[in-house]
């Protein structure tokens, strides 16, 4: 774990309660601010474009599962992903920060922008790479990565990707059921605004490979 997330990690320790664990209201939310986090021009590993515009046609879907640094190197590696960034959604906060965003106080979700092309790689890959890559019955944490911003979500873009996430979570219901796990509580909504992360966040993994990675799967297959 880096020297970054272990200073976080022990600021912000003794908060993990109740607040920490439940979405704020909006009144009680962080105020956030106008200036967007300022990130690479591109990829440290694809060497392509971190922002938009993105190449026509392609989609993108931001996903949720747990820290977002072993999330982002799982997605990268998928044939007919474009790009990827790791970022906050899913909250109120505009451009928050990351000791903000672990506050518990911006609602906000770690979370993955995936770019993909859809002649290359399906959506339904990309679920299943989702679902079988985190536990998606854990609620408001991953492993032991507990708070608000650990939750499992998938932010579509499109009424087709919103139906198949809901049909794919039916389908691994069963299975995980069959297993002996709890109800999935992953959240599927609309995507709203994306706010990138800090740089140093950006494809972290990559540039430090023996750092921090809480990622772990059920090892239910989703196929």
């Amino acid at each position: 774990m880096s020297d970054d997330r272990v200073e976080t990690h022990a600021m912000f320790g003794l908060r993990t309660t109740s607040r920490k664990l439940k979405l704020p209201d909006l009144s009680d939310a962080l105020p956030g601010r106008v200036e967007a986090m300022p990130v690479p021009s591109e990829h440290f590993v694809k060497k392509t474009p971190l922002t938009p515009p993105f190449p026509e046609g392609f989609e993108q879907v931001f996903f949720g599962m747990g820290c977002f640094w072993g999330a982002e190197q799982v997605f990268w590696q998928v044939p007919g992903v474009y790009t990827t960034a790791v970022g906050y959604s899913g909250g109120v906060t505009p451009n928050p920060t990351y000791q903000e965003v672990c506050s518990g106080q911006t609602g906000h979700n770690e979370a993955v922008l995936v770019v993909f092309d859809p002649s290359l790689v399906s959506f339904d890959r990309l679920l299943l790479t989702f679902w079988e890559n985190h536990d998606p019955t854990q609620g408001m944490q991953q492993g032991n990565d507990v708070g608000t911003q650990y939750r499992s979500g998938v932010y579509y873009q499109t009424s087709t990707q919103q139906q198949a996430a809901k049909a794919s979570r039916e389908m691994y219901q069963r299975g995980l059921s069959d297993a002996g796990f709890d109800q999935i509580s992953t959240e599927i909504q609309l995507a709203e605004e994306f706010y990138y992360a800090e740089e140093y966040h950006q494809q972290y993994l990559a540039k430090n490979p023996g750092g921090y990675c809480g990622l772990g799967g059920t090892g239910v297959s989703c196929g």
